[in-house]
């Protein structure tokens, strides 16, 4: 594969490995298509699939495939047989403790848009968000987006894979979400470009997966997750329940993390990308509960579990998330592998309004 023209959109270099799995599959991936060795992953069996660095990345790497490929490698290794045999052996064991995780949730008498409203309210995950918004630092927060940057560079993605697999109401609530996060088919409005610009303002690098080296497992965790359920029609419920988690707990979140870059001195060119979500994600709230979700009960009975089950694993593993990030910070030390987010390189640059307000000296980010 040749070089991208503009390494912003991907692909991405292929990461450093974490352990002998990873490793086998990187150098795999940097000759042509071949059979992988028969036995390779048979006896996987992590104690923690969240946070088993090899078994995580080892997914990243066979699921980004078939996303944006990777930088280098021959695109037919996205069906190479032996490739996705070992992808399945890896999957097994993380759908696994994602349902020894969240168990079976019942779909109540009210139906599956109030379980979905059942989960959100009995969610207590640690206070990431406040935490941001009040006492965070700048490095705190640089990292915050290096995590976030792995999802936020293709914004929307993962779940798109339900609209070829959906028919109907579902279909058209779907799209009509998906048409936001995608700016109305305007570039400058998309989600993953307005992300693109807080990095920039941050300081760091904009380039598609330039902090996958950086971020831990659990990170790894939260994104391998929506590659499981978009990438296996059986798990569409699944997916669709995972979005309106996504949707109807994001609104209160955002408008905290817009103001904790306030906080530190950022202008509305940072916090753009979060107060955008703070709209946005209250009328997609009720669009995914009832619109998406309901609909696609209404067509496919049996799926409301699975629907129950996608949100369920979606706010426990983000909760993971954010217990990793407090921790480490209340521990004194980086919620990274790597101790600081990489900055952006001198040659990436990214235009910004005239009338945007400078930062002030006091909040300018330190390029490391």
């Amino acid at each position: 594969m040749p070089e991208p023209a503009d390494r912003r959109y991907g692909p991405a270099r292929l990461p450093r490995s974490r352990g002998p799995l990873s490793a086998a599959v990187t150098d795999a991936l940097r000759r042509p298509p071949h059979d992988l060795p028969p036995g390779l992953g048979v006896d996987l069996d992590p104690a923690d699939p969240f946070s088993d660095e090899d078994l995580q990345l080892t997914l990243f790497l066979c699921y980004e495939l078939h996303y944006r490929g990777w930088r280098g490698v021959d695109e037919d290794w996205e069906w190479q047989p032996t490739l996705l045999a070992l992808r399945a052996r890896a999957e097994r064991p993380f759908e696994a403790a994602l349902r020894r995780l969240v168990g079976a949730p019942a779909v109540p008498a009210g139906g599956v848009a109030a379980g979905l409203g059942d989960l959100v309210a009995a969610d207590d995950g640690p206070p990431l968000a406040a935490t941001l918004q009040r006492r965070a630092d700048l490095t705190q927060f640089r990292e915050f987006v290096a995590h976030r940057s792995v999802y936020h560079l293709r914004e929307a993605d993962p779940h798109s894979w339900a609209l070829p697999r959906l028919g109907g109401p579902a279909k058209a609530a779907l799209v009509e979400i998906q048409t936001d996060e995608y700016g109305n088919g305007r570039l400058d409005r998309m989600h993953a470009e307005l992300f693109r610009r807080t990095l920039d303002r941050l300081g760091m690098d904009t380039g598609y997966g330039a902090h996958l080296d950086a971020v831990p497992a659990v990170t790894l965790a939260t994104n391998n997750l929506m590659s499981l359920f978009g990438l296996h029609r059986r798990l569409r419920g699944a997916l669709l329940g995972h979005l309106a988690a996504f949707e109807m707990t994001s609104s209160l979140p955002n408008r905290r993390y817009g103001n904790g870059l306030r906080r530190l001195g950022f202008d509305e060119v940072a916090t753009r990308f979060y107060d955008e979500h703070v709209e946005a994600d209250a009328v997609h709230e009720q669009i995914a509960a009832h619109d998406l979700c309901g609909g696609l009960i209404r067509a496919e009975p049996a799926l409301a579990p699975d629907v129950l089950f996608g949100a369920a694993a979606a706010l426990a593993v983000d909760r993971l998330f954010a217990a990793h990030l407090l921790d480490s910070w209340a521990a004194g030390r980086s919620s990274l592998r790597a101790p600081a987010p990489p900055a952006a390189p001198p040659t990436v640059s990214l235009a910004v309004p005239a009338s945007a307000a400078v930062m002030p000296p006091a909040a300018r980010p330190v390029v490391v």
